[in-house]
């Protein structure tokens, strides 16, 4: 959710910092694994464990209770999500062409191979949470404030400014509906009432639409 990749720390690959990146990243794929396939409510240090390979203790040395596993996974799998938008740009995000950053990041929130899809069902299954959660409904409200105020409306701005988007057009508003609109067909997708490449030309279509 959001396309901020450039901030993500990088994994070590040597010295003692890289079997602890290692371990953490093994525990955060078993966290993912079982909340996208049977529910948060099946995360627990125990089950964490039995899927990563490694004792309870050791889920608990890096993640002293679920609220902290399932938000950590959640980051994790965001920053992943990052990634492959800007991979798909093909450049640093800040210097690509705002309309390609734009349908980049709408259309990774539909799942579109088995990889996103894991991903995408875990974070339907976490922003969930938000629902009986105060604080997980927090985290989000202000991860959904920079995703369309500071990610989304920003990049419409930027086309504002150079005439190929409606001057009079609202950024705030306009970013609200598309992201609403794109993890509202993904949740169809995951349950099978559309395709995942006819919920991307939705999307494509309706970002093609705020365009002269």
């Amino acid at each position: 959710m959001g396309a901020r990749a450039e901030n993500r720390t990088v994994t070590r690959t040597r010295g003692p910092g890289a079997a602890h990146d290692q371990r953490r990243g093994e525990i955060l794929a078993a966290v993912g694994q079982l909340a996208a396939e049977h529910g948060p409510l099946a995360v627990s240090q125990s089950a964490v464990a039995a899927v990563a390979g490694v004792s309870p203790g050791r889920v608990q040395h890096y993640f002293p209770s679920k609220d902290e596993m399932l938000t950590a996974a959640f980051e994790d799998l965001n920053a992943r999500s990052s990634v492959r938008v800007r991979e798909r740009v093909g450049c640093d995000l800040s210097s690509a062409v705002p309309r390609a950053v734009l349908e980049a990041v709408l259309t990774e929130l539909i799942p579109y191979d088995e990889v996103t899809r894991a991903h995408v069902q875990f974070r339907q299954a976490y922003t969930a949470l938000a629902l009986h959660h105060d604080e997980v409904a927090t985290r989000l409200r202000s991860r959904y404030q920079h995703l369309h105020c500071d990610d989304l409306a920003g990049l419409i701005r930027r086309d504002q400014e150079t005439g190929v988007i409606d001057g009079g057009a609202q950024p705030h508003a306009i970013a609200v509906r598309l992201s609403a609109l794109a993890e509202g067909l993904a949740y169809y997708v995951l349950i099978g009432i559309a395709a995942s490449e006819t919920a991307h030309d939705i999307v494509l279509a309706e970002i093609a639409a705020i365009y002269r």
